[in-house]
Parts: structure tokens; C-alpha cells; sequence
């Protein structure tokens, strides 16, 4: 009882500040879609991870860790390649045009056309994919975690869990819709805390039954690698070079992630946010890896029948009473996190960038942030109806580490988003119709080297497929020059320049200690 009272009560508690973030009556687009460009460098770190971590990072990420061991932490530690990108290149060209969508940008830079090419790739993959994954995990987990619990709302289990996926998009959908980015924010800070604490114990107890931070080595020595050798089926070593592009499109191009920097007071603010939040990946890929690690210390490799059974088993078997509510609610929080902003991105993208610039240009701002909710009430839809089929696919393959395959979907298309934002970002005049191609060529290209190839890793094929269509582009484009990177590295003060030093060089203290 005492577990449901403290889960009862956290979806009182974001609902409420949700409501209260969208007292103020709404007057300018700017306002919904940005929070009127006032956040501050606290709100954006904890707003930005918490959207980026989800409940695939606490069931898949954990799972394939189980698997993999610590070079499943690659994915999270690596992230600060992109953070730095979008802190010192990126965010200082977005704000200094004073863009609300990364569209706007590329628009700019390459055209009408190929800016409504990325948006609706976006919406497209925002809108299935994403909510979809987002909300199949976060049920998917509640019910591993909790099934005892949650028996009242069906007795299927399949039939559970799509009752959690629709009554969780609901909820989220409902208090976005309300209050825009600054309800989004509010309600993240406070999930980012949930979400942290839970970490934390499962981190404790794992370490606890295990024996200690020492018998790690001792029981898991051959899992304490972040290098795993060149001939891994999922994560070679060699996945680090694709895996640094694909970071280039989920930390400097996504709409979701940057939402967050682009309502940012000021670039300091801005800067100071986004390595804040780099340090935090250091701490999530701790908490999500580790205890994956120290199971199979405690079990044996063979002791789970499915990797993804990691987290659930560590919930069930070592937690009491009242810290399993806890651990409940860290796992909504990762859900919720990410789809509210999930949703705030999509009603931007449509709003602006389709709604104003397509189809009424005179559109009032309560024309456009109307347009962004009704946005918000159609993607709920077809992101239920993927998560549903993501259940099933689940189910359908429960052997496999579920998170590298939804990852091998998503890159089918960010490798041609990453092709856009670098050529958008670092040519000086590239050719549009040249650009274009390149973009669609990523496709194809993905397809051809997984059937021609099907040994190569997913992470190095999107490499490849990346520096391909880049390429295309870039060597056409060595008449009218690239922008010299003086010219593009942005700092609003020396100081912060030496913070970006310190995480580059932190990093790589890190591969260099655990290779």
C-alpha cells in the first residue's frame, strides 16, 4: 500500500506543477515553444538529461550491459562529444539567428526544400518511433518491475501494458498540452531528482550484493572494458567513430534535445547547461551500467533468461517496501521526461515550420500555438499505436538487447539528418540539389551495406554511410570553401572555453584508463 500511496502521489505532484507552469496565460509562441527564452543554465542540464534518458536506458541499457559489460557505457560517456559540438558550433549559430526550430537553420542555409525535408523526417520519426519507444519502455518496465502491483488493471500481461502505454501518453500528453516548454521543464527538473534517487539505490544495492566496488574486477574482469574487440557483433570498438556522428544528430540536430538550449536566456547560460549536463552523463552511465555489471557478478552470465530482466530482478529480489515506489516513479519519470518533451518538439516543428510557413502564413500566435496542441493530440495517437507494435515486436524476440534494435531503426534516418546539419554547419555555399542527394542517398546506402555486409556493425555501417554522403557533398563544395573552425568554436568567455577543455580531455582519460 504504502508503494501505490508515494506513485499516487508523484502523479499528483507533476500534475500539479504542470498546471501551475501554465497559469500564465499563454500570448506568444515564444512563450509555449520557449518558455519566452528565459531558461536558465540549471533548468536546461536537468531538463536536457532528463528527456535523454528514458526507461530503455534503466531496462535495455542495463540489459545489454549484462551482455556487454562496460562498453555499454560507450553510448552514455561518448554523448559529451556531442554536447561539446553543440555547446561551441552549434547553440552559438542557433541563438545568434534567434531560431525556434533547427529548421529555421537549415532553411537558411540550404533551402526551402531541404528545411521541409528535415522537419518531416523529424516529425515523422518524433512521432512514431520516439513516442512510441518512450512509451512502450516506460510500461514495459512499470510491469516487469511491478506486475504484482498492477495485476488490477488486466490479468494479460500484454494486455497490461497497453493499457499503461495508453494511459501514460494520456497523462503526459494532457499537462503538455496545458503549459508548453515551461510545464515540460518544471515537470523534468523534478523527474530528473526521482529518476537520480532511484538510480542511486539500485547502484547501492547492486554493489552491496555483489561484495563491493573491488569485486567487480575480481568476479567481472572480462566486463570491465570499454573496448571490446573489432569482430563484436554490437559493440566493436570500431562503433565509437560512427557512433561519434550519430552523436552529432542526437546533441546538435534533434529539436527535442536543443529545445531546451534555444530558449536559453543567453549563450552563457546556454553553454554552461549543456556541460553541466555532460558531467551528468559521467553519473547516469554509472548508475545504468554498473548494476548491470555487478549481476553478473551476483548471478552468474547465465542466470536471466532475458538481459532486458537485468533491472526488474534487482528491484524485485533486493529492495523493501516504500523504496520499490520509489523506484516506480523513477522509471514514469524516465518516461514522461522524454515524451512531454517529445510532444513540445513535435507542436513546435508543425507549428512553425509546416502550420506558418505552408499553410497560413498570417497565422496569429494563438493561431500557432493552437495548431502546436492539436499537434500534440494526433502524435499521441500514432505514438500509441507504436508502442503497441513495439510491444508485440518485443515479445516476438525476447532473447534479444531490445535497445540496439530500436537504435538500428532510428539510423536509418539520422544518418541523412547528420549529413544536413554538417553540411548546413561547416560549408560555406554547398550545392542544394548536391545536398539533397546526399540526404536521400543515406537510405539506400544503409540498406545496401546491411544486406551486402550484414556482418558490419550498425553503429560502424552508419559511419560509413555518413562519410559517404558527406562526401558527395563536401568534395563538390571544395571551390566555394568550408568555414574555418576559428571561425565556427564559440565561447562566451575564456573560462568556459577551459570548462569544454576539461570534459574533452576527461573523456579521454576515461577511454584511455578503461580500454
Amino acid at each position: 500500500m504504502i508503494d501505490l500511496i508515494i506513485v499516487l502521489s508523484y502523479f499528483l505532484i507533476i500534475f500539479l506543477v504542470a498546471v501551475y507552469g501554465s497559469g500564465k496565460k499563454v500570448v506568444t509562441a515564444d512563450d509555449y515553444f520557449l518558455s519566452s527564452r528565459s531558461l536558465r543554465w540549471p533548468s536546461i542540464a536537468l531538463s536536457t538529461i532528463a528527456t535523454n534518458i528514458n526507461g530503455y536506458q534503466f531496462l535495455g541499457m542495463m540489459g545489454s550491459a549484462y551482455l556487454y559489460g562496460l562498453a555499454q557505457a560507450n553510448l552514455e560517456i561518448n554523448a559529451i562529444q556531442g554536447i561539446l559540438f553543440a555547446s561551441f558550433i552549434f547553440v552559438p549559430l542557433y541563438l545568434k539567428d534567434r531560431v525556434m526550430t533547427i529548421t529555421q537553420f537549415i532553411k537558411k542555409r540550404l533551402g526551402r526544400t531541404i528545411g521541409l525535408l528535415y522537419s518531416g523526417s523529424n516529425i515523422a520519426l518524433f512521432s512514431t518511433v520516439t513516442l512510441g519507444a518512450a512509451l512502450f519502455w516506460g510500461a514495459y518496465a512499470a510491469d516487469l518491475v511491478f506486475e504484482d502491483y498492477l495485476k488490477f488493471i488486466h490479468e494479460d500481461r500484454i494486455i497490461r501494458i497497453a493499457i499503461l502505454i495508453i494511459g501514460l501518453g494520456i497523462f503526459s500528453a494532457t499537462y503538455t498540452y496545458l503549459g508548453g516548454l515551461s510545464a515540460v521543464v518544471k515537470t523534468d527538473v523534478i523527474q530528473f531528482f526521482i529518476l537520480f534517487m532511484g538510480g542511486c539505490v539500485v547502484l547501492y544495492v547492486a554493489i552491496q550484493e555483489l561484495g563491493g566496488w573491488r569485486q567487480l574486477y575480481v568476479k567481472t574482469p572480462d566486463l570491465m572494458h570499454l573496448h571490446l574487440p573489432a569482430d563484436h557483433e554490437k559493440l566493436p570498438w570500431t562503433h565509437i567513430f560512427g557512433l561519434f556522428l550519430l552523436n552529432i544528430n542526437y546533441w546538435c540536430a534533434n529539436q527535442t534535445v536543443m529545445q531546451r538550449s534555444l530558449a536559453a536566456k543567453n549563450l552563457k547560460e546556454a553553454q554552461i547547461g549543456l556541460m553541466v549536463g555532460g558531467l551528468m552523463k559521467y553519473v547516469m552511465a554509472v548508475l545504468i551500467v554498473v548494476p548491470g555489471i555487478a549481476l553478473v557478478g551476483i548471478l552468474g552470465s547465465n542466470g536471466l533468461a532475458e538481459p532486458d530482466l537485468a533491472f526488474p530482478y534487482l528491484v524485485k529480489n533486493y529492495l523493501p517496501l516504500g523504496i520499490k515506489g520509489l523506484i516506480l516513479c523513477a522509471l514514469f519519470a524516465s518516461l514522461m521526461s522524454t515524451v512531454d518533451s517529445t510532444f513540445n518538439s513535435l507542436a513546435t516543428l508543425w507549428s512553425i515550420d509546416i502550420y506558418k510557413e505552408y499553410i497560413k502564413k498570417s497565422a496569429t500566435d494563438g493561431e500557432i500555438v493552437n495548431a502546436g496542441r492539436k499537434t500534440i493530440l494526433i502524435t499521441l495517437i500514432t505514438g500509441i499505436l507504436m508502442g503497441l507494435i513495439l510491444l508485440y515486436v518485443k515479445f516476438d524476440n525476447p532473447e534479444d538487447a531490445f535497445t540496439h534494435t530500436l537504435n538500428e531503426l532510428r539510423y536509418y534516418i539520422n544518418c541523412g539528418i547528420v549529413v544536413l546539419i554538417g553540411t548546413a554547419a561547416f560549408m560555406v555555399s554547398p550545392g542544394h540539389r548536391i545536398t539533397l542527394l546526399a540526404f536521400v542517398l543515406t537510405v539506400p546506402l544503409n540498406i545496401a551495406f546491411k544486406y551486402l555486409i550484414p556482418e558490419m556493425n550498425y553503429f560502424v555501417r552508419a559511419g560509413w554511410v555518413i562519410i559517404i554522403a558527406l562526401m558527395v557533398v563536401g568534395i563538390p563544395s571544395i571551390k566555394t570553401g568550408y568555414y574555418k573552425w576559428s571561425e565556427l568554436i564559440v565561447a562566451d568567455s575564456i573560462s568556459i572555453r577551459r570548462i569544454g577543455w576539461g570534459l574533452l580531455i576527461s573523456l579521454m582519460l576515461l577511454h584511455i584508463a578503461f580500454h
